[in-house]
């Protein structure tokens, strides 16, 4: 396929001079000492530089092809340069690209209207740019609703973002502990752990954050009737009940929403990643009551509800409506996992995970080397713990790809373990 942009993208410099990149013909150290010059040191220098995509393939700026096997952390549901997504976005900025919130468009209120039929609750929503937003919304509406003086439950080991309320709920210690303290008393309790979760949550709780599976963990899901637990613990003490399906919703698991397995009611739910396919959009939804918690002014965003956003988060919904792909993720989630289940091999421990959101485990926490041999072979994965691999491709993978990936695992696998040697 021809590239649809330059091969020569000229950026400008300092003091005016100009400066002419052709990535075509970029050393691999070049572009790596110019990220590592350019960004602050908060994530590491990235092994790829990503030109393109089509499909469930990308292609780095060396011409490279790989099988994207986690969609950017879950993000790109309908793989790279969709036709729908395409024609959605660029349609929508040929008209306009921005409304202010002082205003509205149609695509906000139609994407707004579609979550709720979605997810077949009475609530209202508040549309921003991310998850960990979305989650700072939940937050503030928590805190409205209970006041300051109660505390908030979350579970260890949790991601809800890394802004300073986010953060306060989000159960790693290795990112919190350097931003304390923080302006909210979070107790955190093992997950999936009913008992534990019993006793932490009293009356004087103001919420519970959960997220149905969690994903920074290691796709690590809860066990069945955990949430269950958690709603009935909320009724019972008068705690309200946050969900967490940034990851998990859209699709991901087989259903819409991961909640909706268990049949589990929360007051408030929170979206994003694959919601836009690629386009930066979350959401916040109170539910019941929990709708009516803000009141004007309370809360909002210059850049919430944007129509191009809006307008690539309703393609993706009609797209996987339309092509049947929550039941093609049910099916090919099923076969990945078999798959990995039937392996031989000695550092596979197992799998876990529900749908399209797998983790295949290892015997020893190697997942580095993993991420390296599977490059080297032509996959995209995620090694989100030491010993632990993230599987959440695009919604629309097929069979023929998923078992590419399963029949090069043998080999990836011996890439990385050690030989009798070492």
């Amino acid at each position: 396929m021809e590239r649809s942009v330059p091969r020569h993208v000229t950026l400008p410099g300092h003091h005016s001079t100009e400066r002419t990149w052709d990535y075509r013909r970029l050393v691999t150290t070049t572009w790596q000492n110019d990220f590592e010059n350019a960004f602050m040191p908060n994530r590491p220098v990235p092994p790829l530089m990503l030109d393109r995509g089509e499909g469930r393939t990308v292609w780095d700026v060396d011409g490279n092809a790989y099988l994207d096997m986690f969609a950017g952390i879950a993000v790109s549901a309908l793989g790279h340069a969709h036709p729908a997504l395409v024609e959605a976005v660029s349609g929508q900025v040929a008209k306009i690209a921005h409304v202010s919130p002082l205003l509205t468009s149609e695509p906000e209120v139609r994407l707004a209207t579609r979550l709720l039929e979605l997810l077949e609750l009475p609530g209202k929503v508040y549309l921003c740019n991310s998850g960990t937003e979305a989650n700072e919304a939940a937050f503030k509406m928590v805190r409205k609703h209970a006041g300051s003086d109660k505390y908030l439950v979350a579970a260890e080991n949790g991601f809800h973002g890394r802004t300073m309320g986010a953060l306060s709920l989000t159960g790693k210690r290795s990112i919190r502990d350097p931003f304390e303290p923080y302006g909210a008393d979070v107790r955190f309790v093992p997950y999936g752990d009913a008992e534990a979760l019993r006793e932490a949550v009293t009356s004087d709780c103001a919420a519970v954050f959960l997220e149905p599976t969690q994903g920074e963990a290691g796709v690590v899901p809860a066990p069945d009737g955990y949430l269950t637990t958690a709603r009935e613990v909320c009724d019972a003490t008068g705690s309200l009940l946050v969900l967490d399906e940034i990851q998990s919703g859209v699709g991901r698991t087989g259903t819409w929403f991961a909640c909706q397995h268990e049949g589990v009611r929360p007051d408030i739910i929170t979206l994003a990643k694959g919601l836009g396919g690629g386009i930066p959009v979350g959401a916040c939804i109170g539910i019941g009551a929990s709708a009516h918690i803000f009141a004007l002014g309370d809360h909002g965003s210059t850049f919430g509800g944007n129509p191009v956003a809006a307008s690539a988060a309703l393609a993706v919904l009609d797209t996987i409506d339309r092509d049947g792909l929550i039941a093609n993720a049910v099916v090919i989630g099923a076969q990945l996992a078999r798959g990995i289940e039937q392996l031989d091999h000695p550092l596979v421990a197992g799998v876990r995970g529900r749908g399209l959101w797998l983790a295949i485990v290892l015997a020893e926490p190697v997942s580095g080397a993993f991420r390296d041999a599977a490059q080297r072979a032509g996959f995209l994965v995620n090694n989100v713990q030491p010993d632990a691999i993230r599987i959440a491709p695009a919604l629309t993978m097929t069979s023929e790809e998923a078992q590419r990936f399963l029949d090069a695992l043998p080999s990836i696998l011996d890439d990385v373990t050690p030989s009798p040697a070492e």
